[in-house]
């Protein structure tokens, strides 16, 4: 058994507005209450709550080992890879990152930055490259909406990407993609996506605690929502987030990698909730 997080983000007043943040204790952990402001004229609370659940034992197992493996250590470079709904995680990512002095390198990319599936086989002749370069100490990939294949290829990528990490001395993060609302061109790949995060699960399993697997549902619900207590929090497009879906990712995220490496502490919200990425152009359907 695992206690996840109660966490709520409340907007308060306008753009220059204060931030506030307290605390409350929930079951046996204490969970954060953020309160921001992240865009003119935003009143509203973002409430996602949490409640103690049973975790598959892959998935348990693998994370009790990651964070046993992390030790004390902290975060000395994140590396974030992912395709388009990266990128617009990424805005908010870099802020908070930065704020609690973690260097942070995204290669999320639109219309791609899959490791399996579509044009990947493009994406690994520069890739490991990419990583041995960037030098991190945790590389997170978010599984893609481009992520298809059998569960045997699938699994295959995966572990190259375990591989790839590992040789360059990082610990990798699998994290779950948000639901999204499919069209034309993604509903005959639907089986696909569903299946992609327990492939990710069997890597991890087998990884010794060199890889672990977020499930974001926690964030994001089991289907595509498009507003939540009376906001948007993803995109009319049915894919993408809005800055407060983002920026719920965010705390959500951060809080998680504070579990899993205890040298690791998130800035307090107050530190970059406020600085203007809410406005950055990825944010479209909003």
């Amino acid at each position: 058994m695992r206690h996840t997080w109660d966490t709520a983000a409340e907007i308060l007043g306008h753009a220059g507005g204060t931030v506030e943040a307290m605390t409350k204790t929930s079951g046996t952990k204490t969970a954060r209450i953020k309160a921001s402001s992240l865009v003119p004229g935003l009143l509203g609370l973002l409430l996602l709550t949490g409640a103690c659940a049973a975790q598959p034992a892959a998935t348990a197992g693998a994370e009790s080992a990651a964070t046993a493996a992390s030790g004390g250590q902290g975060l000395s470079k994140v590396l974030f890879i992912g395709d388009s709904i990266a990128v617009g995680e990424a805005v908010p990512l870099t802020e908070a990152f930065a704020a609690a002095d973690v260097r942070f390198q995204s290669l999320a990319s639109e219309g791609g930055g899959n490791v399996v599936g579509p044009f990947s086989d493009k994406k690994w002749q520069k890739l490991p490259k990419e990583i041995a370069a960037a030098e991190p100490s945790v590389v997170i990939y978010q599984i893609t909406t481009f992520d298809w294949g059998s569960a045997k290829e699938q699994q295959a990528a995966y572990r190259k990407l375990l591989s790839t990490v590992t040789g360059a001395g990082a610990k990798l993060v699998f994290v779950t993609m948000p639901p999204i609302k499919p069209d034309d061109f993604y509903r005959p790949h639907m089986a696909e996506l569903e299946r992609a995060p327990a492939a990710a699960r069997a890597v991890a399993k087998a990884s010794s605690g060199q890889a672990t697997v977020l499930d974001a549902s926690a964030v994001w619900g089991s289907a595509y929502q498009r507003n939540k207590d009376g906001k948007p929090d993803r995109s009319s497009d049915g894919i993408h987030s809005c800055p407060q879906g983002a920026a719920r990712f965010t705390v959500w995220l951060l809080d998680e990698l504070a579990e899993r490496f205890p040298g690791f502490t998130p800035a307090d919200p107050k530190a970059w909730a406020n600085t203007g990425w809410a406005d950055d152009k990825h944010f479209k359907g909003c």
